[in-house]
């Protein structure tokens, strides 16, 4: 009796404490600089001077001087697809605003589209690109600017894609930045075409990059208690996920040479990502710029044209929702955007079973709820024997209270007599544990799954639960799944030891204020698994009962 409960107890432990630590280390976020602090970054004594700037130089290994980063312009290119709301600066030609019109910014506001890309009313986060060695980003006077047919673009009714052009000529060079929307894609083409009317070669490379200060995530709501990853990532043939976190950045410049690959920019549940050519090499780097705006972003291998030619490059860029088909189509390794954590080999398969009962009975909610019924099922025979053996040790507790008025405080002597009687029963002190232990890791995988799949992010259930993906708003469901979890430990045998049953009979508690702070989602999970186990488990023990009774 007093292994298995102490194990039950180091176990309930571990899970708490896999959590938090989890939450700290793959999900914390360190304590942003004030705005005061960021106009004036220390530099890291191994990060070069000219890394400050905001465009690179053609070749980022250089101390090579950079253009001057430039203020956006006020007359910026509109642009409307079915799925996006952008900006684009003629100056540049950079996307300095850009919002996601399925995906409102809050229940309370479903009329106001998120915003993902914002030029300063809120933070500074954008998507730049340009043309530096030969290219107009190079220019020490500043970015291009670029001149437009009109100001306004939006993706018609029937229609399918949508082009917006941007022209810049200068020295005899005749540049294209073009932008090519698809219908229902979150990912647009972003080419430059370079025709050489001058008196010398032209030689340059395409940079990418993204760019954001050091402000909260805009999509972390306070209500669920928890912060998600926010910082950046990056592809290499080495490690498919990579993260670098803003306090790398602090510490020094990442290089790296990619072939093919993507950089991107993760917070909860949206992710922004550059994906250049697969066949180019790339250098890929992270740096600060003289404003602490954190950089990721890549500059592609060197492009020639000769007099009287004309060449082309482009690389595509994402913004959007994580959503895993869709990423995992655009390059490889960019569905893993959706981080699950460690115990992602059992997240992916939970989630694809959510995903088809979910394409069967239309409501999120519903389809947890039956998620916990197929999970049960699969783990009944495991259920069950855990359930036999604590039945059993609950037939016997009057003879192991008899012990323990025999045997006072000799320990010794009733672990001895405990055993004897264990034997003589046929009674395994851990088969009620082990059976839960092999069950905690879905649990923990369940938790990743609901917490990082934005297709929970304000999806309703029924009643008072309108968003899955942050706490009951009158916490309902906590109390249901504390009061489930009392009525449990009424059908377990009482422990000997006083100290075990008293901390026992505070986890019903202590696991409730615990979850008052979950998403209601994973709580509803908790709440049914609770209901099927006090079911299975008290029928069990009525059958054990009646057997030995007879």
């Amino acid at each position: 009796m007093d292994i298995q409960r102490s194990i039950l107890i180091v176990a309930l432990a571990i899970v708490s404490y896999l959590m938090v630590l989890q939450w700290n280390q793959d999900y914390g976020q360190p304590q942003m600089p004030s705005p005061a602090a960021a106009a004036t970054p220390a530099l890291p004594v191994d990060k070069p001077a000219t890394d400050t700037a905001d465009i690179p130089s053609a070749n980022p290994q250089s101390n090579a001087p950079a253009s001057v980063a430039a203020a956006p312009s006020q007359a910026l290119i509109q642009v409307e697809t079915d799925v996006l709301k952008l900006a684009i600066d003629p100056l540049g030609g950079d996307v300095v605003q850009l919002a996601l019109p399925e995906y409102p910014r809050s229940l309370q506001n479903r009329d106001v589209p998120f915003a993902l890309f914002d030029n300063g009313n809120e933070r500074t986060y954008v998507a730049q690109s340009g043309l530096v060695g030969d290219g107009p980003d190079a220019r020490t006077s500043g970015r291009p600017l670029y001149s437009v047919e009109q100001r306004q673009y939006r993706l018609a009714d029937g229609q399918q894609q949508l082009v917006v052009d941007l022209t810049f000529s200068e020295a005899g060079v005749d540049y294209l930045k073009r932008f090519t929307f698809t219908r229902g894609s979150y990912d647009f083409a972003v080419s430059h075409r370079i025709v050489n009317q001058g008196d010398k070669p032209w030689s340059g490379n395409l940079f990418a990059q993204l760019k954001r200060d050091a402000s909260g995530d805009p999509s972390q709501t306070s209500a669920t208690g928890m912060a998600t990853y926010l910082g950046a990532a990056l592809w290499t043939a080495e490690e498919p996920y990579k993260k670098v976190a803003m306090k790398d950045m602090d510490d020094k410049n990442l290089r790296e040479t990619v072939q093919g690959g993507w950089v991107a920019w993760l917070q909860h549940y949206f992710v922004t990502a550059w994906v250049p050519a697969k066949d180019d090499t790339n250098q890929v780097t992270t740096r600060k710029d003289s404003q602490g705006n954190y950089i990721i972003g890549f500059v592609g291998p060197q492009l020639n044209v000769p007099v009287g030619a004309s060449a082309e490059t482009s690389a595509t860029l994402y913004a959007g929702p994580k959503l895993q088909d869709k990423l995992k189509e655009l390059s490889p390794g960019l569905e893993l955007t959706v981080d699950y954590g460690f115990l992602w080999f059992i997240a992916q398969p939970i989630f694809w079973l959510l995903q088809v009962i979910h394409s069967i009975v239309g409501n999120w909610g519903w389809s947890i709820i039956f998620l916990t019924v197929i999970i049960k099922l699969a783990f009944f025979p495991l259920s069950a024997a855990s359930y036999k053996s604590m039945a059993r040790m609950r037939a016997v507790a009057p003879k192991l209270q008899s012990l323990k008025e025999q045997f006072g405080d000799d320990r010794q002597k009733m672990s001895q007599a405990m055993m004897e009687l264990y034997k003589k029963e046929k009674i395994n002190p851990l088969g009620g544990c082990l059976p839960i232990l092999v069950q905690m890791p879905v649990f923990l995988a369940l938790y990743w799954t609901l917490l990082e799949s934005v297709e929970i992010r304000q999806a309703p259930w029924l009643g008072w639960i309108v968003d899955l993906s942050i706490k009951d708003p009158y916490f309902i469901l906590p109390i249901i799944m504390g009061a489930t979890m009392f009525f449990q430990q009424t059908l377990n045998p009482t422990p000997p030891d006083p100290m075990q049953a008293r901390i026992l009979k505070l986890m019903p508690i202590v696991f409730t204020f615990f979850f008052l702070w979950f998403p209601a989602g994973l709580v509803l999970y908790w709440v049914v698994n609770n209901v099927l186990s006090i079911a299975q488990q008290w029928y069990i023990t009525r059958q054990i009962e009646r057997a030995a009774k007879a």
